[in-house]
This record gives C-alpha cells, sequence and structure tokens, in this order.
C-alpha cells in the first residue's frame, strides 16, 4: 500500500511546501483540498493547472485526489452542484489526479444504526444518484472517477453503498472515512465489503472519542486502525485485480483536521511518526 496526507493538516501551504513534505516525510502522494482559501481549486487559469501538475510531476509524488465539498445529497436545484463537480473534475483532469471527492449532504444526519430512511436517506438517496451518475458520465470522459465520502447523513458503508449501487457507473465510486464508518456502528470488515466493489482509497485518522473528534497522533486514540489496516491487507492478498482495476486497498491517505481544530499538533512534526505507525500497522497484518 502507499501513504498519502490531506492538505487539509496544512491549511494554506504552498504546493512547493506541500511537496517537499511529502518528500521528506516518505508519503508516495498528497490529497489537495480544493477550496477558495487554499493555492489549488477550481479557479485556477490554465497556466497556474500546467504549473501545478509539473510541480507534481517533477517532485514525483502523486497527486492523489482533488478534495471538494459538493453535497450531493442535499435538497436544491441540480445545476449548482453538477456546475461545482464538473469543476472540480476538470481541475482533476487538468491536474491529473484519479479522483474527486464529494460529501452526501444531505438534510438529515442520521446516527449510529440509522438506516436512511428520512430526508437524507431515501430523497437524499434519490438526489445523489441523480447527481452522481450525471457527473460520472463526466468523470468518465475526463478519465476520472467521483468518489462518495462516508459521511455525515450516509456515514456508513452500507449508506454509501446503497447509493453507488444504484448509480452503476464505473465513473463513480467511494471514499471510505473510517472515522464516520467506525462512529456510525460499522465493524472494519463489514464497511470493506460493502464498499469494496466502489472503493477508490480509504482516509484514516485518530481521535479521543465517538463523542470528541479532536485529532490526535497515531496510535493515541480510539479508532480500529489495527483492524482497518488487517482487512485491507488480507483484501491485497486475496484479490487479483484485472488490468487497469484495483481492489480500493492501493492508498492510505492520513488525515488530520488542522483547518477545524487549529489548537493541535503541527503535522509536519507527526508527518514521520504518521508514516511508521501505518507501515507498522500494514507490516504485523501481513
Amino acid at each position: 500500500m502507499r501513504l498519502a496526507f490531506s492538505t487539509l493538516g496544512v491549511p494554506g501551504m504552498p504546493v512547493p511546501e506541500v511537496l517537499r513534505l511529502a518528500a521528506r516525510s516518505g508519503f508516495h502522494g498528497v490529497e489537495l483540498r480544493a477550496h477558495p482559501e487554499e493555492p489549488v481549486h477550481p479557479g485556477l487559469d490554465r497556466a497556474e493547472r500546467q504549473r501545478v501538475a509539473r510541480q507534481f510531476a517533477e517532485a514525483e509524488v502523486a497527486l492523489l485526489c482533488v478534495a471538494g465539498y459538493p453535497r450531493v445529497a442535499a435538497s436544491g436545484d441540480d445545476a449548482p452542484v453538477l456546475d461545482e463537480m464538473r469543476a472540480l473534475l476538470e481541475l482533476a483532469h487538468d491536474l491529473g489526479a484519479p479522483y474527486v471527492r464529494v460529501f452526501p449532504g444531505g438534510d438529515t444526519v442520521g446516527g449510529p444504526g440509522d438506516t436512511g430512511s428520512g430526508p437524507g436517506g431515501t430523497e437524499g438517496d434519490t438526489r445523489a444518484v441523480r447527481r452522481l451518475r450525471q457527473a460520472a458520465e463526466t468523470a468518465a470522459g475526463l478519465g476520472v472517477r467521483v468518489l462518495l465520502e462516508t459521511h455525515d447523513s450516509h456515514a456508513t458503508g452500507a449508506d454509501a453503498a446503497r447509493v453507488l449501487r444504484a448509480v452503476d457507473h464505473p465513473g463513480a465510486g467511494a471514499l471510505w472515512d473510517v472515522m464516520h464508518t467506525w462512529r456510525g456502528g460499522e465493524d472494519p470488515d463489514e464497511t470493506y465489503r460493502l464498499l469494496a466493489p466502489h472503493l477508490g482509497y480509504v482516509q484514516v485518522k485518530d481521535i479521543a472519542s465517538r463523542q470528541d473528534t479532536t485529532p490526535l497522533p497515531p496510535g493515541e486514540g480510539v479508532l480500529p486502525l489495527t483492524d482497518v489496516a488487517e482487512v485491507l491487507t488480507r483484501a491485497t492478498d486475496a484479490q487479483a485485480p484485472a488490468p487497469g482495476q484495483g481492489t480500493g486497498a492501493e492508498w492510505l491517505c492520513w488525515e488530520y483536521e488542522k483547518r477545524w481544530y487549529p489548537q493541535i499538533r503541527e503535522l509536519p512534526a507527526l508527518l514521520p511518526q504518521v508514516r511508521a505507525h501505518l507501515l507498522g500497522l500494514l507490516a504485523d497484518a501481513a
């Protein structure tokens, strides 16, 4: 497996510094937060996009994903959501990123055990399926995939898989955020079973408790990262993907929400510890 980190942990850091940090810390890739307050976002012109793509290529660091904020299950008109997704997909294509991240964002956020039967479920599912089908067509034409993150109204693998089975398009897939599926009461084995047909990659972190999601250094919290490593290692060993396809178990991305928790420790100093911890978990699982 290859390791990446999200720039949510280094808000506002210029791309060259991000790339030097990745290389210095031994990470293979980067998930770029695409937001107007960040250096990379859909408002970049062609020359700026070419420069970013060239910087990644010269650094030999993979641009894993353009992480955007469209909410595909939210109420309202389709057009603004589709326009936002198209802009992100075109940005990912121009930068050479294989994935774009989107959120569900349904009107009802369920807790553990929620079946998604409320507005965030049935009606939200309908909106999400309709919008993701259109985005998936666009994505496929650009050589990109749009990934629905397990988050908010559709926090579990069951929620995301329910939508993606209905979308039924290779241009749409899943991003497994382990914190949200765990908080939703789902075991990692079950989450992987549900998401495996759709999985792009896996996002991990550590937190204090189900109630306190303040980011912690790896191994200091309660998330079942050992179990996740074992699940992904078994999946990688057991599956022989067809040419051009993967198991969804090729990338682990460390998400550290410094942007939302400015009081926590700085990510650059933690990255060597993150790398050592994740590689240790994977080695123990092998």
